[in-house]
């Protein structure tokens, strides 16, 4: 049975008459308000080729039902056209969240923004990808769908982490998939290692590294045994957050600036202060002290907690 049915099940929320469906809900949104000259009919189906691309496609190995659908959103704001027709140049923000049990409340998992998106397409051009021949025939072209599915592929990853220990392995092997066989032109970055310290390379490199095997363990702990549990039991809840905050530290101090923490603090910022507001004078000391150390953007936000 796949773990995030299992879940669902026990929180009730999975529907009476179970159906295989595909693993996403992916609203997608494409903004191309910087670009003159072009047909905006070009990226209302652009819009539309992506979400069914994101949605109608089978992604992971296990059978997900409606209800297990991850809910997640793409938003595509295209800053310029390239060098020749029909390519663009674009960011791409990336957010995903998670159910937490016995609740309405859905946790940040992901909450990324790509600014190295460059891509051709041409009107009704069907969105194609092959896992073995992720460059396809026109690299340009294969770029925009090979960073789509990389940045589905991570979602899984970290999806099945939070439910299961190691349970996203599978799904970083297939984004290094991606990363070794991605597109290549001159147009074409974010895939090297030598291109920037926080692109796609850095991000499935610190996931895969062993370096950072602790990370899978907090993403493990705070969700099932962190805001899982907090329905019947808040104190005990907070504590094992607190816990994997701890643990961040030390990997902190091992790797500092790392471009794995810096994800991980973009999605849960806001959720880390609101924990501790409420948290014993012990607790929020301590969980303010390493977060301000370990998030520097947002450290005057944890040093409020005090």
């Amino acid at each position: 049975m796949h773990k995030r049915f299992q879940f669902i099940l026990v929180v009730g929320l999975l529907v009476s008459q179970v159906a295989a469906a595909q693993e996403l809900r992916a609203t997608v949104s494409v903004i191309a308000n910087q670009v003159q000259g072009v047909d905006r009919k070009v990226f209302v189906t652009l819009q539309n080729s992506i979400k069914e691309f994101l949605n109608n496609r089978h992604w992971a190995k296990d059978a997900f039902t409606p209800a297990e659908r991850i809910e997640c959103s793409f938003l595509l704001n295209i800053t310029g056209t390239g060098g020749t027709g029909d390519t663009y140049k674009a960011s791409l923000t990336v957010q995903a969240t998670r159910p937490v049990y016995n609740s309405s409340y859905a946790t940040s998992i992901l909450n990324i923004q790509d600014n190295n998106v460059a891509f051709r397409y041409v009107e009704y051009q069907q969105l194609e990808f092959n896992d073995t021949r992720v460059a396809g025939n026109d690299p340009m072209a294969a770029n925009l769908t090979a960073i789509l599915a990389y940045y589905v592929n991570i979602i899984l990853g970290l999806d099945y982490d939070s439910f299961a220990p190691r349970g996203g392995d599978e799904y970083f092997k297939r984004a290094l998939n991606i990363v070794n066989n991605a597109p290549e032109g001159k147009d074409i970055s974010g895939w090297k290692a030598f291109e920037g310290n926080r692109n796609r390379y850095w991000l499935q490199d610190n996931l895969l590294n062993a370096k950072f095997l602790q990370f899978h363990d907090v993403m493990y702990q705070y969700h099932r045994q962190g805001l899982d549990v907090m329905y019947e039991d808040v104190n005990k809840g907070r504590a094992a957050v607190l816990n994997c905050v701890n643990m961040l530290y030390s990997i902190h101090q091992s790797i500092p600036n790392s471009m794995l923490m810096q994800v991980f603090f973009s999605a849960k910022a806001n959720e880390l202060q609101k924990l501790f507001a409420k948290a014993m004078p012990q607790e929020k000391s301590r969980a303010a002290e390493l977060l301000a150390q370990m998030d520097i953007p947002n450290a005057q936000k944890y040093q409020q907690m005090k």
